[in-house]
């Protein structure tokens, strides 16, 4: 970057650097203490801000924004762009897609007995499509000079949904049923964690526009499309190649 006169950078990291938050510290703002990290994902993201932290510092005319996503989840509208993890997916949607697909049998629910409302554990899910907007209002400040150094925003909806609630969700958006199984915790998992993004409203102009719903229908709609992701026949990948990229 420094060969290249490239002075801007915009770092993808994750709300898993604030740890497992109290309930006092709910919503976390950007001043929540970092660094407590229960998984080596929030380590490895906690690391790479503070080495962007310190060539910051060392470096009068470079400048890092840290969007700090929550849990993006959903595709793009149009179903032609969306999440193909291979093997066992680590996140929850993904795995709930494949379960209403019948590409496994249930899905597993880490602990049933956290304390919230229906026992499972509280996420702020956001649409990937928001996070994409989110990156372009971070790039435009950039480039006109409003945004300087080292900045950290939140990115998220500001609202919390059970394991339970985006299953019963999903189901809805589907019409299929998913099965489930209660499986034991798992270490590091938190009980409940949701974002305050009102500096992100501020500073970027940035606010989540969709809800869960929306989530769970546009991740459908990918997911049924191309039910085995992006691996298809040759015949499929002749009859897309001319697919252009959809708009946000």
């Amino acid at each position: 970057m420094a060969e290249s006169g490239c002075n801007n950078i915009i770092f993808s990291s994750s709300c898993t650097v604030y740890g497992e938050p109290s309930r006092e510290q709910l919503p976390i703002t950007e001043q929540t203490p970092a660094g407590g990290c229960t998984c080596a994902y929030g380590r490895t993201k906690y690391f790479i801000e503070q080495m962007l932290s310190d060539y910051c510092r060392a470096n009068e005319s470079f400048n890092a924004v840290n969007l700090r996503y929550f849990n993006p989840v959903g595709a793009h509208e149009s179903g032609t762009i969306g999440e193909d993890p291979t093997g066992v997916p680590n996140c929850l949607m993904p795995f709930v897609a494949q379960v209403a697909t019948g590409r496994r049998a249930e899905l597993g629910v880490f602990g049933n007995d956290y304390d919230t409302p229906d026992g499972t554990a509280i996420r702020d899910y956001v649409h990937v499509v928001d996070i994409a907007i989110g990156h372009v209002a971070a790039l435009e400040k950039l480039i006109d000079n409003s945004l300087k150094k080292f900045l950290i925003y939140n990115l998220g909806t500001g609202k919390g949904h059970s394991v339970l609630e985006v299953v019963e969700a999903f189901r809805k958006a589907s019409g299929a049923e998913i099965p489930y199984v209660i499986k034991p915790r798992r270490e590091g998992d938190a009980t409940e964690v949701y974002a305050d993004c009102s500096l992100a409203k501020r500073d970027l102009g940035w606010e989540a526009t969709r809800d869960l719903e929306t989530m769970c229908r546009d991740f459908w709609t990918w997911q049924s499309k191309n039910p085995e992701g992006y691996r298809q026949t040759e015949k499929d990948v002749k009859d897309r190649r001319f697919i252009s990229c959809p708009k946000l």
